[in-house]
């Protein structure tokens, strides 16, 4: 049988349009992609949406969490929520200002910015000015206007490291152009800051280096030699002190140390596993009344969990994981290498901040003395992580419409070409 003849075109079955293609010197060239459609919500109102709900999240739970500390150290339930609400809104202030000021401000200032830290690293280890709390020499200032300068590095670092790989854009195959300077300053920063002691401030300090590292395109052979020698002094540090090294046994075993070194993650654990699904009730909480160290600073999300139980705490992982997905589509659709370095390395601050401080609560992670972000109780940690937030909606409020435009393969950032 012979096959069926095609039908005939006609007004009631058109024809069927060729696929277009374009043809330059008998090549054939692919169309020009066309725009994607546009986002159902922006960049910048997602992340102010999400840092918002972070901190409103945070109130509440600082709110629930330091009544019975408070209670103790200053006769009131309300004193440390009022001086949380004071650094609020102070970091509601820093938030604004990094939203206005133009990025490549941060260009111009990225000199002074890390000299000046630095000096406040060494000034806050100076017996007489910096202030001891806790067996810890962090603070530098007097009553409540206090800064700690390990979290000003932070911001120093990743302002440092961004111009740094944007200036030496072409030079990225030299070790010597950009991996040892950058590790040089995260050496000298990092050796600070576990001076005081604060191994969780350095561990973050890490991540933000090597991120931009692999962000910046620069060739993995010497950073990952850098990464393991880095891991190497790591590991001898967090040894090497009797303390340190109680803390890293402690985590691998809590139960088997809940009567000291393990205390505090062991009640972590149980004010968790108090709060099943949907917790006992804000406010309701057990573990905060003096059985749980700092439940209103570093182990404020086993706070959470008790009162808000299982679906609280998916909540909060849930706020940061959206945070981490908008400040990346922030960094991919950058107008600049410099704007998309920046969004990486304040997304990979706070994420791994999150990370480490939630893994020593659940006990996966040794406890490092790390605030959660925007949650935790807080005075210099939180208005410079606002201010982070301030500058990731910034470079978002100048995003590119996707399909319109390149990047340039060899300039621009690995994380424009392997989006």
């Amino acid at each position: 049988m012979s096959p069926r003849p095609a039908p005939a075109a006609g007004p009631d079955r058109p024809r069927r349009a060729a696929p277009l293609r374009l043809v330059e010197g008998g090549r054939t060239r692919a169309p020009t992609p066309r725009p994607s459609r546009p986002d159902r919500v922006a960049t910048r109102t997602a992340l102010m949406a999400i840092v918002g709900s972070l901190c409103a999240v945070g109130l509440v739970m600082v709110l629930s969490a330091s009544a019975y500390t408070s209670l103790q150290l200053y006769k009131s339930v309300w004193t440390i929520f009022e001086r949380q609400l004071l650094w609020m809104g102070l970091g509601v202030i820093s938030l604004l200002v990094a939203l206005r000021v133009p990025i490549g401000f941060w260009r111009r200032v990225r000199v002074p910015l890390l000299v000046g830290t630095m000096v406040l690293l060494v000034a806050v280890l100076v017996p007489g000015i910096g202030e001891v709390s806790g067996g810890s020499s962090r603070w530098i200032g007097v009553g409540l206007l206090r800064i700690q300068p390990s979290e000003l590095m932070k911001l120093a670092l990743a302002v440092f490291a961004a111009d740094l790989l944007t200036r030496r854009a072409d030079k990225l195959e030299r070790t010597g152009a950009v991996v040892l300077p950058l590790l040089l300053v995260l050496a000298v920063s990092g050796l600070l800051v576990l001076k005081q002691p604060d191994m969780g401030t350095a561990i973050v300090l890490v991540c933000i280096t090597f991120g931009l590292l692999y962000a910046g395109d620069v060739p993995l052979r010497p950073v990952l030699w850098a990464l393991a020698a880095t891991t190497a002094l790591g590991l001898v540090f967090a040894l090497a002190p009797s303390y340190r090294r109680d803390r890293l046994l402690s985590f691998i075993n809590p139960t088997a140390h809940q009567s000291n070194s393990g205390y505090q993650v062991f009640q972590s654990l149980v004010g968790l596993g108090n709060g099943h699904l949907f917790g006992l009730g804000l406010g309701a909480g057990q573990q905060k009344w003096g059985l749980l160290p700092n439940p209103h600073t570093d182990f404020i999300f086993s706070v959470i969990g008790e009162e808000t139980g299982l679906v609280g705490t998916l909540l909060v992982i849930s706020l940061f994981f959206a945070l981490a997905w908008y400040g990346i589509r922030a960094a991919v659709r950058s107008p600049d290498r410099f704007s998309c370095l920046l969004a990486v390395a304040c997304v990979t601050w706070i994420s791994a901040q999150a990370v480490i401080n939630i893994g020593a609560v659940i006990g996966v992670l040794p406890v490092t003395g790390i605030p959660l972000p925007f949650i935790s109780f807080g005075g210099s940690s939180l208005v410079i992580t606002m201010a982070a937030g301030g500058i990731l909606m910034n470079i978002a409020g100048h995003e590119q419409v996707p399909g319109v435009g390149s990047v340039p393969a060899r300039t621009g950032p690995a994380v424009h070409r392997r989006r």
